[in-house]
């Protein structure tokens, strides 16, 4: 049956264009359709069926034409599965480490004293500088988001902006960072699947990246100077009721800083998130010793439990659960209201899901399919950049990860760079100018689902002030095509 099976997939050709484009046309009408009925409420759970039902589809059609077998199928969803373990630990780790940090007191401190150093004219712009500083030092957008972005968006949020703005800036400045640290894992993977360099690849980004952060920063100097000046919120209370709830102290900043060394000693993002997650859980014991017992003890009466079972209890709650606690001030609730690991069990289902249909259009040769037809119009430099920058952007929507999106497109157009003189370093820019920097901007893909859950601003809602992610695959069109700075093979690159 092994050899039976073996034999067909290795005398199937390609399916035919339309054939490969059918799953993906039915899952743009699904998710379209469910988004339209359940609003912001599909991606708990319609969005989920909506891939499974693509997947299904995906799986029929390659069974019944012969393109592949369910054996196939079924091995790359468990490989596919198998090579997101490590991103799905690091996002429920994320949601401990929200919930520890918010009720421990650092996010409030946090806030509290960002309040008072940042002008609101100028807030947009140093939001995102902000946090890029902070993710090129870290190498990961989704940590930066996590621990700075989540203060940056209450202290915006006093401030009278729009969430969708300021979760725009953070995630612009967030991911210039993750594209041009040479301690990103989307950087190195995209270097190194094509064959160039770290710091080579990272050299010739700036063509691009810089441009698209200047243009970013820009946008929102212009958006601040020209805000109304009328803020809802009256940011002297905001900061009494802040102080009133939790015990505001400057000593709460040990905790990110030991999340600073074991960035600055590069330890693994596993133990980072874990380490810095429990020294905000033991922070808000020593901190905030009232409002973990009231968190323990929500749901019991007040004599039911001793005040060490209340703390212990309300401890794990804030690692792994909801947590609401009232200040008298209904928008500071809702900025100080958490949800834990558990907060993030949605995203969770979203990427295995997502991960699943990936897996199944791969099985089905698919995107071979629609990929082979993308390499009959390569010819001028401009349909090469293009088509290059488009499979980055079309791998994170049929795939949902932009690692997978960075593989295949290096995979497909490598050799294609080669046969046409270009150096390596301008296939890796572009797969980062367009795999890295749209994946949050797919509500359905790993970092849009992430980031959409950490921030609590749903994607299609900051997606329009997401700059520098939007520009930055257009300056890689434009770049390229004028010809500006790119090189044919050399032995070393400059």
């Amino acid at each position: 049956m092994v050899n039976k099976e073996t034999k067909t997939i290795s005398e199937t050709k390609y399916p035919p264009l339309w054939i490969a484009l059918t799953p993906i046309i039915i899952l743009i009408v699904l998710l379209s359709v469910t988004i339209r009925i359940f609003g912001s409420d599909a991606l708990s759970g319609g969005s989920q069926i909506s891939l499974l039902i693509a997947t299904a589809i995906t799986a029929i059609i390659g069974m019944t034409s012969g393109f592949t077998t369910w054996t196939e199928i079924e091995t790359n969803i468990g490989e596919s599965i198998k090579g997101i373990a490590t991103a799905l630990v690091i996002l429920l780790l994320i949601g401990a480490l929200s919930g520890s940090w918010m009720i421990s007191g650092v996010t409030p401190t946090l806030i509290y004293y960002g309040m008072q150093i940042l002008s609101p004219l100028f807030f947009l712009p140093c939001c995102c500088i902000i946090c890029a500083i902070v993710s090129v030092m870290t190498g990961s957008s989704w940590t930066t988001i996590a621990t700075i972005g989540v203060a940056l968006l209450g202290i915006g949020h006093v401030m009278g902006y729009a969430d969708g703005w300021v979760a725009g800036c953070i995630i612009s400045g967030a991911y210039f960072g993750d594209k041009m640290s040479p301690l990103s894992d989307t950087t190195v993977l995209a270097s190194s699947t094509t064959g160039t360099p770290l710091f080579t690849h990272i050299r010739y980004m700036m063509y691009t990246t810089v441009p698209s952060m200047t243009i970013t920063l820009l946008v929102f100097l212009v958006a601040g100077l020209f805000r109304s000046t009328d803020t809802s919120i009256d940011s002297l209370l905001f900061s009494e009721t802040l102080r009133g709830t939790f015990h505001i102290s400057a000593w709460l900043m040990v905790v990110p800083l030991i999340s600073s060394v074991l960035i600055i000693k590069r330890a693994p993002s596993l133990i980072t998130l874990f380490v810095s997650a429990i020294s905000g859980a033991i922070a808000a014991l020593i901190a905030q010793p009232d409002i973990i017992s009231e968190i323990g003890r929500m749901g019991t009466q007040s004599g039911d439990i001793n005040q060490v079972t209340a703390l212990f209890k309300g401890t794990y709650i804030t690692l792994f659960g909801a947590t609401n606690i009232t200040s008298g001030m209904p928008v500071i609730d809702e900025l100080i209201s958490t949800h834990g690991m558990g907060g993030m069990l949605n995203t969770v289902w979203l990427i295995v899901c997502a991960m699943t249909f990936g897996a199944a259009l791969t099985a089905n040769h698919s995107l071979e399919s629609i990929m082979h037809h993308i390499k009959k119009i390569i010819g001028h430099r401009f349909n090469l950049i293009t088509s290059t920058v488009f499979t980055g952007i079309f791998g994170n929507i049929t795939m949902g990860d932009q690692f997978i999106s960075i593989i295949l497109t290096g995979r497909i157009f490598k050799t294609i760079y080669e046969n046409e003189g270009y150096e390596s370093r301008l296939l890796s820019r572009a797969i980062e100018d367009s795999s890295t920097v749209t994946a949050p901007l797919i509500p359905w893909t790993t970092g849009g689902m992430t980031q959409a859950t950490i921030l609590g601003v749903a994607t299609w809602t900051y997606f329009p002030y997401c700059i520098f992610n939007i520009v930055s695959p257009i300056m890689s069109i434009i770049v390229t095509s004028i010809g500006y700075k790119v090189y044919r093979h050399k032995k070393t690159p400059s």
